[in-house]
């Protein structure tokens, strides 16, 4: 444990190194790929459509006609493949060409020669995630995201909002302990002055850490909904996934958060929440609303912050408050260094006890 005196300076921040390869991102929730459709999406400065083939799988191609380059979001999805509205070309979910309309008898033509690229998409849990690698043809070695396991019986909400940030500090703002009550203080969620000492403990887990189980904190109200004596596991893992889970007796809620870079300087953050409870089901628009405003807050602050970045000022990262931010980068480090070594990655967060207030 630390005494909070250790400093760590960033130097300027770039812009090269964003974002990782290998690894799952949130892409958009499940529900708005509707049958026949397709929804552009831009993840990591590339432009991808986003669609579900005829037996409901999700099916990622990147948005562009290998013919004349005209975006295939333009086209249509009739459920077996995607046409492009220039010339009519045909497509199949994996992006294989399966149809050239122009083509004349007889003229022969290799089709396999042509394809749109695409990635590996999985359904989860009512999210759409995508995995991201080196490669088009490089396949995930790891599941993607999942949330604990609630049971069928369960509610849900979603939020989107685009961050104007770089993805590293929507994620290290995501993860930070001590801007609660500055940033989000409320009547509904806790007032300014309500600061105390705080210890939690935290240990390493797959390719991020844990905040272990524990009691809420005494001053953060919404916890009370739940009702009962709540308590709460917080995890977070690479790229930049957040997941608390709240039991309360036989109920629960779990909240998801996936920050996915749009390009360097945007970064797209989805959240989902998910509770066990009926008799917060009617209170769905109150939940919506809070959970709109709670992640505006945040948009809303980082906004501000880029003003001063606008110069690449070195920024100055202290123990105890800012060390899950610290580990958030040392994980980076340790999982390009790993993919670039062709070793397995190895978890540099140690089984600690970290102090601040908040």
């Amino acid at each position: 444990m630390s005494t909070g005196s250790d400093i760590e300076t960033l130097g300027p921040s770039t812009t090269a190194d964003y974002a990782l390869r290998g690894l799952w991102y949130y892409a958009l929730p499940a529900g708005a790929l509707k049958p026949r459709s397709m929804v552009p999406v831009t993840i990591m400065g590339e432009d991808l459509i986003f669609g579900r083939d005829d037996t409901g799988a999700p099916f990622a191609l990147n948005d562009s006609c290998p013919h004349r380059g005209i975006p295939l979001r333009f086209g249509r999805f009739d459920g077996k493949t995607v046409q492009c509205c220039y010339h009519g070309w045909r497509f199949a979910p994996d992006g294989r060409l399966t149809e050239i309309p122009s083509l004349a008898e007889g003229q022969a033509f290799d089709y396999g020669r042509v394809r749109v690229a695409g990635y590996p998409c999985r359904e989860a849990d009512g999210n759409i995630w995508i995995f991201l690698g080196n490669d088009r043809d490089e396949m995930p070695d790891r599941d993607a995201p999942r949330i604990p396991d609630i049971g069928a019986n369960f509610h849900r909400i979603f939020e989107t909002q685009v961050f104007p940030c770089p993805l590293d500090h929507a994620v290290m703002g995501l993860m930070d302990p001590a801007h609660g009550p500055f940033v989000h203080a409320s009547w509904w969620w806790r007032p300014s002055t309500s600061a105390h000492e705080k210890a939690k403990h935290f240990a390493p887990s797959e390719l991020g850490f844990t905040m272990t189980r524990h009691k809420p904190s005494s001053n953060s109200r919404l916890y009370k909904l739940v009702g009962g004596a709540p308590e709460t596991e917080i995890s977070f893992r690479l790229p930049g996934v957040r997941i608390e889970h709240i039991r309360a007796g036989r109920h629960q809620v779990v909240s998801l958060t996936g920050v996915t870079p749009i390009g360097p300087k945007e970064t797209l953050v989805n959240q989902a929440i998910y509770w066990t409870m009926p008799f917060l089901t009617p209170l769905r628009p109150v939940l919506a609303r809070v959970m709109s405003t709670f992640l505006g807050q945040d948009r809303d602050v980082v906004t501000k912050q880029q003003i001063g970045l606008t110069r690449n000022p070195p920024l100055r990262l202290i123990d105890d408050a800012d060390t899950p931010a610290k580990w958030y980068l040392k994980l980076k480090r340790e999982f390009a260094r790993a993919r670039a070594e062709g070793r397995d990655f190895v978890n540099p967060v140690p089984d600690t006890t970290l102090r601040w207030k908040s």
